[in-house]
């Protein structure tokens, strides 16, 4: 699969909620960054955010590749209800980092937290 077809796939699976997709994307070692939930290991931040999801719609704006490396960014809208049926919405940049076998090493999310947030530990309390 070439990097742009990984983002495809990435987000297809993060929205149908199929997380071992999602995971099997990633090398071994894969990590993610959240502004929310902290670094963790790929498997350990998709596991979590599951547990808190009960649905995900996410819109793509943009698939934004640098030629002369292995990283892209995704900007997308994502809607995201949780399982206490809360809902936000907000725009998402993600920054992918692949190995030479195109495997996710490393995933930075960023967006702005200021709702998602406060809904988040509402429902973790």
């Amino acid at each position: 699969m070439n990097k742009n077809k990984i983002a495809k796939k990435y987000l297809e699976h993060l929205e149908n909620g199929n997380i071992e997709k999602v995971i099997n994307l990633f090398s071994n070692n894969g990590i993610v960054e959240s502004p929310i939930y902290g670094i963790k290991k790929a498997d350990e931040f998709y596991r979590e955010l599951n547990n808190d999801t009960s649905n995900s719609e996410l819109f793509l704006k943009g698939i934004f590749e640098q030629n002369d490396s292995n990283n892209l960014a995704l900007y997308f809208t994502y809607k995201w209800t949780l399982k206490n049926n809360e809902k936000v919405e907000f725009d998402v940049v993600d920054i992918i980092e692949l190995n030479s076998e195109n495997k996710i090493t490393k995933l930075k999310i960023i967006y702005d937290t200021v709702i998602s947030r406060k809904l988040v530990n509402d429902l973790n309390e």
